[in-house]
């Protein structure tokens, strides 16, 4: 299905190396503040204390936010858990006190508030804990680039798949990047974006590397340049449609989901976008520098490279 057909090739290659540079220097910003800021990781990561109180009506969220914050906690995850009734907090931990005097205290504030408040189970997560999370988390991520450098040699050549993780990296770093820049918390929900982030834009990547083999098969006396660039130009519908449809999935989320999705939105939001351009300028500009070519792709030659395409009088060429 296609919004539009494009008659004439967009010229993508040809902006390719002043677009990378730009993005060369977004990904060396990020760098440098995840270096010198760091992430403000979440109580999952870092350790402290989670508590779980019940009302007798449908909690007030906002309610409830500014009784934690009133205690000197800045952005706390307050989210309604299994029933609208439950609430559930994440207090990180605080010099000079213990998880059950935090727990006394906050209950104290939520009572003065609202009476009929009940505590159903307080929890305490060690810094061991919090440590084992990042090194899991830190082998999920390794383990996702593996396999997706794997799968992408197999279907198609190394080239492509040092281009493809490249460009996938580009889009890891940045959103850490800004989420280092404007200190938003890192919890594990957004730690599951950014793995989505990742399977999301190695997909439009393969997409556009399977339409760049077709093309090379079909138009023999382009050159690799015009293949890239008809290839992108032949998916811009299809990107249209899905990302823009994946996006306002997304944006709304981020717009009326609340606190509990605003940071696992804003992560989707800012990975998909970077997707898109990170597939088409970073992922094909890079596999066009390896040196990519038609021998690259199609094996063994003969008929079967010389596939002829009925709408093109050049397909079939003997080159």
């Amino acid at each position: 299905m296609e919004l539009f057909r494009i008659r004439r090739d967009i010229p993508f290659m040809k902006h390719a190396i002043v677009l990378n540079a730009v993005s060369a220097i977004t990904f060396i910003a990020a760098v440098f503040f995840l270096v010198t800021r760091g992430l403000a990781l979440s109580v999952e990561f870092t350790g402290g204390t989670v508590m779980e109180v019940a009302y007798e009506q449908p909690a007030d969220l906002e309610a409830v936010r500014k009784v934690v914050e009133s205690l000197g906690y800045a952005e706390v995850p307050v989210q309604n858990f299994g029933t609208a009734k439950d609430v559930l907090l994440r207090l990180p931990a605080q010099a000079g006190k213990s998880s059950g005097q935090q727990a006394e205290t906050m209950m104290s504030a939520l009572k003065a508030q609202n009476p009929a408040v009940q505590l159903r189970r307080t929890e305490f997560v060690g810094p061991q804990v919090g440590q084992e999370l990042v090194q899991d988390g830190l082998k999920a991520l390794g383990l996702v680039i593996v396999g997706i450098m794997i799968y992408l040699a197999i279907r198609f050549e190394w080239k492509y798949a040092v281009s493809a993780i490249i460009a996938n990296l580009h889009d890891v770093v940045i959103i850490l990047g800004f989420f280092a820049f404007f200190q938003w918390e890192f919890s594990l929900a957004v730690l599951a974006a950014v793995l989505a982030v990742l399977g999301y834009s190695v997909n439009e990547s393969v997409v556009i590397f399977d339409r760049i083999r077709e093309t090379f098969r079909r138009q023999r006396k382009k050159t690799t340049v015009q293949i890239i660039d008809h290839a992108i130009t032949s998916t811009i519908s299809r990107t249209i449609i899905t990302h823009g449809s994946t996006q306002i999935m997304v944006l709304s989320m981020l717009l009326f989901g609340g606190p509990t999705l605003h940071y696992f939105a804003m992560a989707l939001t800012i990975g998909i976008l970077f997707g898109i351009y990170s597939s088409v300028f970073v992922a094909a500009a890079i596999a066009m520098w390896l040196g990519i070519k038609r021998e690259d792709l199609i094996k063994g030659g003969g008929a079967k490279a010389a596939e002829v395409d009925p709408a093109d009088p050049n397909s079939g060429a003997v080159v």
